[in-house]
């Protein structure tokens, strides 16, 4: 069976829909049209239902938009279709002050998986697990660097010595404490959707309770168009404590180790003088 027959099969079964036209977006998205009109984005990937209960989580707070969920089956995810747009300084604001509002929605613990979420969730195409812990210093640390360290073969053993640095110090590097925010986990710029409706809409999540700080620092890793009006629509409905802009680096060595992880040494070097700079704190 090739690719488009697969999703056809696919997406009939988990809409109930027979699917009228199939465009691939990518190797593993497409968008399809279904036979009562609808337009829908299908999604093979093994985190489909972690994804399902993560855009669930965040639509339950009320606060950012996110496509509905038409369903999903173990491999494949099935989304409404949000309509592109361009990029505008007035909707990178009201993002950020939603942003906020979504991370004041809250967790119960740094970790949490989403309601109905598998025992392990996904970040892009590496493992991400929900272990939960009341401490962000100690569950960074131990839950989100010392896993994929280890897993980062094609850092030296002179670079992992240096993130090694970044665990042993991580108390007195952290910042103030905070409680745990409901995070989108993933909010790197591709997952930021500027939609027709002049509105920013959030895709792809890899959510869970974590620091708030952590997805403005994906903002920062890969680029966001209008970040400076996101950063003062988020001050201005939750301003962030003294000193964050400093712990950006911090933050970014979690989703950095991902990518090494995946991608090899093209980010080793990325990585490592992320750790190097959150040690200058």
């Amino acid at each position: 069976m090739g690719p488009r027959e697969s999703v056809v099969e696919a997406v009939a079964e988990i809409t109930g829909l027979e699917p009228v036209s199939v465009h691939g977006l990518s190797p593993a998205v497409w968008e399809v049209e279904l036979a009562d009109g609808d337009l829908v984005v299908a999604k093979r990937t093994d985190g489909a239902q972690a994804e399902a209960a993560g855009l669930a989580w965040l639509a339950e707070s009320g606060t950012v938009p996110v496509p509905g969920v038409r369903g999903h089956d173990s491999r494949w995810l099935v989304i409404e279709q949000v309509e592109p747009g361009n990029a505008s300084g007035e909707a990178a604001e009201r993002f950020g002050r939603q942003l906020a509002a979504l991370h004041a929605s809250g967790a119960n613990a740094f970790g949490e998986a989403p309601p109905g979420a598998p025992s392990m969730g996904t970040i892009g195409l590496a493992a991400m697990d929900y272990a939960s812990e009341a401490s962000w210093p100690r569950w960074y640390a131990e839950h989100r660097i010392v896993p994929y360290l280890a897993r980062a073969t094609a850092l030296t053993s002179a670079e992992k010595t240096v993130i090694e640095q970044v665990v042993e110090r991580i108390e007195e590097l952290a910042g103030p404490s905070e409680p745990p925010a409901r995070l989108h986990g993933d909010l790197w710029s591709g997952n930021v959707h500027w939609a027709a409706d002049r509105r920013v809409w959030l895709i792809d999540p890899a959510a869970h309770g974590g620091h708030r700080e952590t997805d403005l620092a994906m903002l920062h890793l890969f680029g966001c168009p209008h970040l400076d009006r996101v950063l003062l629509g988020y001050a201005s409905e939750s301003p962030l404590a003294d000193g964050w802009p400093r712990r950006i680096p911090l933050h970014q060595l979690f989703p950095l180790l991902v990518h090494v992880e995946l991608f090899g040494r093209s980010y080793a070097h990325q990585a490592v003088t992320a750790a190097r700079q959150a040690l200058q704190l």
